[in-house]
Parts: structure tokens; C-alpha cells; sequence
């Protein structure tokens, strides 16, 4: 018997995108492995029957094939593929499998496609603008930034690159471009009758400066555009009726606050809440690019995701009346589809010991079954932990959810180290989905706490909002809190070997926590902000993100005192606790010159201090980084863990 390595990140099919098929007959989904000898990702699209049986490859693509969707009439399958070195392209094959060709052939790539019900269009949005150039021998152009929106973590520079709708015919003709100007279009989505396209867009004067987003509709064949909402908050995935009467979207009217289902009506004169009576975050967990749409039903009711403390479900809702589940068990990853009459849904939901598998949702009773098992053989001979939801309560009335994971190969009476893990966000969540972070540490031989505190996710709006203006207040004191109570349900745990560690915002709460408590041995602090000061100027999102959570007048120029009292740095010189400070390089999100002022005020302290360089690499190293980096980075972890715990 052996447990979980970082290199069992080669062994793990990684599942996503399910797509079924019109008639409910088929799945298509994606498969994503790490590559080791290229270094790389490659993906590869599957096809299952929903009636069981044996997945089956539909493309054999060198790099990554994703995104796959059937026409409405079922006779074939478009997707996006990359192919040697260029950007995803849009590419189309025969539904029974066969030989695919591409549609597009551009510099800067294409987006995920979305077919018309005639089933001879397709809509996508593609970046517009001028290509990177890649050899490092010529000389670049100065350039010249005009908006405070002109950079993006994991893309670089963005301000004279925006995304715009394209509409193609798949037998014939080039992509003709249906939306232009100084602003991003996106998520196309197409009315029943195919005459328009419904999308996504910030066009509202302000836009530089907020999150703020609206539907838009335009003509198939482009033409003048016309605002369906009024700018009050993000929106985000349209979704036509199918009388054309109205568009469901998901709703989100502050920032933090929780998605919505909300309907408007096509031409712009009405909208309602759809949301079925729950305060719960919607439409959450479906990847970049691929954003999980609400699905009207036939017989009635519009069906979307919700998260809820720590689970990610399907949420049948609509007007009027109340919402329910559909099959809750496990942990939906966010991208669903239904059939056309209705009836099934394909997902692909995990456990906390089982990665991501496809399973067919029956909608009317809930049952679910399942129709891959893709990581049958590695799960025979790799055991894995499992972590007990506990809840506890805070200081405001409201509960933490908390979960305890023993290590892997526990026994009793033995003594072990336990390590506190706090997610990133703050807005998201831990919970009952497949994490492969918690499964090496227990079974490297540590205990490992999670929890969900104020600010996260899965509860209401007022639990996601309460840290506003109070980064580190209501926060800290719940995880602490959850810390504590896992102790007391731990007497395996050893106290004297208690660690603390955390990417993002939960590096900004592990930077945070040890400059408040002496109590943890050791903590990692990953691509933390540590300054809001400067990371108002130098993130990516730091002129908004800043406003939206430390509190509207929380600027350098309005409130310095603010940002310091909410930044870890302002409390290192509190700092004893042996820190490993991890950051990526090329991070636009929270800039590496956030680790370096951390490490330099420990080092001038004359502190316990490490600090690990990634070369190459930005905010996303721990999801989606080069392989080898990442498991280079489970190795430095886990080393500095053994040599301080």
C-alpha cells in the first residue's frame, strides 16, 4: 500500500466539460492529463453513452482539445483545439467521430463556441487587436496605457487587445465580426429563432473602474447593439427562453456578493428575481471561458448551480414558487447540460476521495448515475483522507464550517502534526470536492483543517460581506476559531507541532495570523498580499478589488490609514514564527514585490525566513502551472514542513 505523491498529478484524469447530447443518447467531456516527458497539458475530448459502457476518444489532438458541443440537431461536434504552437482554434467533426476541421486560424485565438438552432452558425468571441510578439531579439514598441484595465494575470498586456462576437457558417466563408469597439463582448448566446445573440459587455462609461457588467443583444448578421439591463452590478452566462420572451442570467450586484438567477425580459422592459428562495452564490465553479449558462426546462423552471456550505449542487428554481435540489450528493465541478426535452442533465462531480467522474442526472426523480470511472485503477492502489464537517460558532451568530482530515495512514495513539490550510478568494469555498493539496499533506503524515470563515462563499450575501472594511477582523477570528475546535476534536494532534499555510487571500491570512498569535511552529505564506498600499497600483485588479473590499474610501489618497491597518506587513514586525514565503514571478494578480517586502522586513528583523522564487510562472502555479513546477512545488513544501515541524 502507498499513499498519495505530488507525482501522482500524472496518474489523475482530470475530468470536465460534460456536454450531452440533443437527444440525451451521449456525453461528450473532456479529459485533461499532465504531461510529463512534454512538461505540458494535454486534453483530450471523450464520448460516453448515457446508458453505460466504455468511454470512447473522440480527438487525438498533441495538446489540448476542450469545450466540446453538439448542434441542436446532433450531427456534429464543434470544439476548440490547439495544434502545435497557435492559440485554440474553433473546430468542427462529424457527431459519429471522423475527421475534424478547422474554422478558424487566428494569431490570437478563438473562443468557446456556441451553435445557432439551425445548426449551420456558430458564435464565439475572439480577441481582436495585435499578436505578442514572441522573439525576444527584437525590439518592442513603447506602449502607451490609457486605462487603469490594461493587464491581466496569466494573459500580460490586454490594453490593445479586446474581445468581440464572431458568427461562422460551418461549410462555408470566413468569420464574420458582429460586435467592435473599445470594450470586451462575450458569452454569446443565441435566441430560438436564430435572428439574434444575446452577450456580455461593459460598456457603461464608469467601466475602467468597476466590476459592472450588462446583457446586450445585437443581430445575427451584427448591426446596432441594444442594453437588455440596467448597470447595477455583474452579470454574467444569458440564457434565452424558449418563447424568446425573456433572458435568464446570473446576477451579481455587489462584489463580494452572491450570484442571482434573474430574468429580464428580451427587449428590456422587466426583470424579476428567479432565484427560488435561497441567498446562495449561483452559477459558480464553471471554468474560465466556459461559463455554465442557466437551462430553461420544458416542462417549466430554469436550472443553474449553487454552492452551499462547502457543496456545489444543481438548483432547479424559476418563476414563481420555490427552488429545490436535483440530486444533491458530492460536489458539482460548475459546467452542466441538459437534453432537449428536459429530463437529463450530465455533470461531473467528485468527492473529496474520488476525483471528478460523468454522471447523468435524471431531473425529475434525482437520481444520479454514473457513466465514467476513468480513475478506477488508480484509486485501487492509492488510498485516500477524508476530512469530517464540523461547524462552530461565530462571534456574530452566524456558524463555520469546518472540516478535519486525519492523515492517511492514521493510527491510534500515535501523535501527528497538524497543518491549518485557508483557501483562497476570499470569496470561495472548501468543502466536499476533490482537492489534491489536502490528500498530500495527509498522506505525507499531516493532519489538515479547512474551513469556510466570513467572507467565503456558500452562505449568504451578509456572511460573504461581513470582512468588508475589516480584512483580518471577523476572518481571523473564525479561523482561529475553527483552529481551536478541530484541536478539541484532535487529541491525535500534536501541539507542539501546529502549521499554518495558504495561497492568495490565504496567504493574506497566513501572513496576517502570524503577525497576531506565536502559537504555529511554522507557515507558508503563497502569493500573498502582504501591502494593500502598493498593491492597489501594482495588481492587475488592485484599482477595484482594493474599493470593493477594504471599503469604498480605502485608497491611498482617501484612507492610507485604512490600507495599513488591513495589511500584514504593518504587523510583521510581530512576526516569530518560521515563515516560507512562495511566489510566482510573472504573478500580475498579487505581485511578487508583495512577497519581497515581507521577506525583507523579517530578514532586516533578523527573523526566521525563507523565500522560494518561481521562475515563469503567475497567480495560477498551484492549478495550472507548468507540471514540473508543480510538483516541484508539493516537493519544497513538504520539505521545509519536515525540516520546521
Amino acid at each position: 500500500m502507498r499513499y498519495m505523491t505530488p507525482e501522482d498529478l500524472y496518474n489523475i484524469a482530470w475530468v470536465g466539460e460534460p456536454e450531452i447530447s440533443p437527444d440525451g443518447a451521449r456525453v461528450a467531456f473532456v479529459v485533461t492529463r499532465l504531461d510529463a516527458p512534454g512538461d505540458s497539458y494535454r486534453s483530450t475530448i471523450y464520448v460516453v453513452e448515457t446508458s453505460g459502457g466504455e468511454p470512447r476518444q473522440f480527438t487525438a489532438g498533441t495538446k489540448r482539445d476542450t469545450s466540446p458541443r453538439w448542434s441542436p440537431d446532433g450531427k456534429w461536434l464543434a470544439f476548440l483545439s490547439e495544434r502545435g504552437e497557435a492559440k485554440p482554434q474553433l473546430a468542427v467533426m462529424p457527431a459519429d467521430g471522423g475527421e475534424s476541421r478547422l474554422l478558424t486560424d487566428w494569431p490570437l485565438g478563438a473562443g468557446v463556441p456556441c451553435w445557432a438552432p439551425d445548426s449551420n452558425r456558430i458564435a464565439f468571441s475572439a480577441k481582436t487587436g495585435t499578436s505578442p510578439d514572441s522573439d525576444p531579439k527584437k525590439a518592442k514598441p513603447f506602449r502607451t496605457i490609457t486605462s487603469m484595465k490594461y493587464r491581466l494575470n496569466g494573459q500580460g498586456f490586454t490594453y490593445d487587445q479586446r474581445r468581440h462576437l464572431f458568427v461562422v457558417r460551418i461549410h462555408i466563408g470566413e468569420p464574420m465580426q458582429i460586435t467592435d469597439g473599445d470594450w470586451d463582448d462575450t458569452q454569446p448566446a443565441w435566441s430560438p429563432d436564430g435572428s439574434q445573440i444575446a452577450f456580455v459587455s461593459a460598456r457603461h462609461p464608469d467601466r475602467e473602474y468597476d466590476s459592472q457588467s450588462d446583457i446586450w443583444v445585437v443581430a445575427a448578421n451584427g448591426g446596432d447593439v441594444r442594453q437588455v439591463t440596467p448597470t447595477a452590478g455583474a452579470r454574467r452566462a444569458p440564457s434565452w427562453s424558449p418563447d424568446g420572451r425573456l433572458i435568464a442570467h446570473i446576477h451579481s450586484p455587489l462584489v463580494p456578493s452572491n450570484g442571482t438567477l434573474q430574468v429580464v425580459a428580451a427587449d428590456g422592459s422587466s426583470s424579476a428575481d428567479a432565484s427560488g428562495g435561497i441567498d446562495r452564490e449561483m452559477g459558480a465553479g464553471a471554468l474560465p471561458g466556459a461559463v455554465a449558462q442557466p437551462a430553461w426546462l420544458p416542462g417549466g423552471g430554469i436550472l443553474t448551480v449553487a454552492e452551499d456550505r462547502g457543496e456545489s449542487a444543481l438548483w432547479l428554481a424559476g418563476l414563481p414558487g420555490e427552488g429545490r435540489w436535483v440530486g444533491r450528493s458530492q460536489s458539482v465541478t460548475g459546467w452542466y447540460s441538459v437534453d432537449r426535452t428536459g429530463t437529463k442533465a450530465a455533470i461531473v462531480s467528485a468527492s473529496q476521495q474520488t476525483p471528478g467522474e460523468v454522471f447523468v442526472v435524471n431531473l425529475e426523480t434525482g437520481s444520479r448515475t454514473q457513466v465514467t470511472n476513468l480513475n478506477r485503477e488508480w484509486m485501487q492502489v492509492v488510498p485516500r483522507a477524508h476530512g469530517e464537517k464540523f461547524t462552530v460558532p461565530t462571534d456574530s451568530g452566524t456558524e463555520v464550517d469546518f472540516w478535519l482530515m486525519k492523515p492517511a495512514a492514521f493510527e491510534e495513539g500515535q501523535r501527528y502534526p497538524l497543518l491549518l490550510n485557508v483557501h483562497g478568494g476570499p470569496f470561495g469555498q472548501y468543502g466536499e470536492g476533490f482537492f489534491d493539496e489536502f490528500q498530500v499533506y495527509a498522506a505525507a503524515g499531516y493532519g489538515v483543517v479547512f474551513c469556510n470563515p466570513r467572507g467565503s462563499s456558500g452562505q449568504d450575501t451578509g456572511f460573504a460581506r461581513a470582512l468588508v472594511g475589516d480584512m483580518g477582523g471577523p476572518d481571523y477570528r473564525d479561523v482561529m476559531a475553527a483552529f481551536d475546535a478541530a484541536l478539541e476534536r484532535a487529541p491525535w494532534a500534536d501541539r507542539d507541532r501546529l502549521a499554518i499555510m495558504g495561497g492568495s487571500y490565504g496567504g493574506f491570512m497566513t501572513s496576517w495570523t502570524i503577525g497576531h498569535t506565536t502559537r504555529f511552529k511554522c507557515a507558508i505564506s503563497e502569493r500573498a498580499v502582504n501591502d494593500w498600499y502598493s498593491m492597489q497600483g501594482a495588481s492587475d485588479i488592485g484599482g477595484t478589488f482594493n474599493r470593493q473590499y477594504l471599503g469604498e474610501d480605502a485608497t491611498i489618497q482617501d484612507n492610507l490609514e485604512s490600507l495599513l491597518r488591513q495589511s500584514p506587513l504593518t504587523y510583521a514586525k510581530n512576526i516569530e514564527t518560521p515563515v516560507l514565503i512562495l511566489h510566482s514571478e510573472n504573478d500580475l494578480r498579487c505581485p511578487i514585490s508583495q512577497a519581497e517586502q515581507l521577506f525583507v522586513v523579517l530578514k532586516q528583523r533578523r527573523k526566521d525566513v525563507e523565500f522560494v522564487r518561481v521562475p515563469d510562472e503567475d497567480h495560477e502555479l498551484s492549478r495550472s502551472g507548468r507540471p514540473s513546477h508543480r510538483v516541484e512545488r508539493f516537493r519544497v513544501i513538504l520539505d521545509y514542513l519536515a525540516r520546521k515541524l
